[in-house]
């Protein structure tokens, strides 16, 4: 990343990764910490320098363009002081690309809510030679597995392309508390999200206000008290497995959200601490080759072992 300078005038040189980009969208990408008001008052004051030219903060860049930064005092970090410290993560596929991951469970793929960092900002404290790391998709922070990060910017529009038209195949291992019933296969129930008093983001079932959401379950093993299950993803929304189980009366083993209250509290003390959910296999079009990627990983030990101590129906 280019290091911008407080003092003096930095002049940078737009690579692939800015091409076709706005103006506006690539400096709040390079000037991380800077309030957007500011780098949109930079531009219309013509501090911000295109080829020479004062420039609009729609207008498209092309490679090679010259930018004129001019000093720029960087905002306090949302980390209010705190250290990012670099991690690097089980690694699944990694080309020149496109980075595949394997997240393990409790830790956010991005700060903010009450995150001051998650795995993109650890990832490029690890890699500060990288000109371009940015998060495909989400998981949420107790979910474990496949996450996609772009490393450059033509594979992040083409993969947001693929996921528009629902194009990754997206399967997930997920414990249902108690007996899924074996002829609720596709569940296709709208999904409306929504934000309790207390600023909360949740997601219902709302047959008026919801989105389409198909969800395709096959129960994989059946146990005294739970089933657990393969869920296929046709569409992606927010906690889409999480709420589609629940609304079956069967939620998440672990899951705090929209689970078993009562019923977590006695998992945990069997040796469950966590959300049983894992994004186990993604089968996808390379963004830029089209060659066909089949990608996996195992379920965490944690959740293998747990499995191990339930008594088989």
């Amino acid at each position: 990343m280019t290091d911008i300078r407080k003092d003096s005038v930095t002049f940078i040189t737009v690579d692939e990764n800015g091409a076709d980009q706005r103006l506006d969208n690539y400096l709040t990408r390079l000037l991380k910490g800077v309030p957007k008001s500011h780098i949109y008052r930079i531009i219309r004051s013509g501090e911000i320098r295109v080829n020479k030219g004062r420039a609009d903060a729609m207008q498209r860049l092309q490679q090679g363009d010259e930018l004129r930064i001019p000093p720029i005092r960087l905002a306090a970090k949302a980390t209010d002081g705190q250290v990012v410290p670099g991690a690097n993560f089980p690694i699944v596929y990694e080309d020149e690309a496109l980075l595949v991951i394997n997240k393990p469970a409790g830790v956010a793929v991005h700060g903010g809510s009450g995150v001051s960092f998650g795995v993109i900002e650890q990832l490029r404290k690890a890699r500060p030679d990288a000109r371009y790391l940015e998060l495909v998709h989400r998981l949420d922070r107790e979910t474990s597995g496949l996450l996609m990060i772009a490393k450059k910017r033509s594979a992040l529009v083409k993969l947001h392309e693929m996921i528009r038209n629902d194009v990754p195949q997206k399967r997930y291992f997920a414990l249902a508390l108690g007996q899924w019933p074996d002829k609720v296969r596709h569940v296709k129930l709208p999904l409306h999200r929504f934000h309790t008093p207390s600023g909360e983001r949740m997601v219902r079932v709302d047959e008026t206000l919801g989105i389409y959401a198909h969800t395709i379950f096959t129960v994989q093993q059946r146990y005294r008290d739970f089933t657990l299950l393969e869920a296929l993803l046709r569409t992606g929304r927010t906690h889409q497995i999480r709420v589609h189980m629940q609304a079956n009366g069967c939620p998440i083993a672990g899951d705090e959200k929209y689970g078993d209250f009562s019923a977590n509290r006695e998992l945990q003390r069997h040796g469950l601490k966590r959300m049983f959910l894992h994004a186990a296999n993604l089968v996808l079009p390379h963004p830029l080759t089209g060659e066909e990627l089949q990608l996996q990983a195992p379920l965490p030990p944690e959740l293998t072992r747990f499995l191990d101590t339930l008594p088989q129906s």
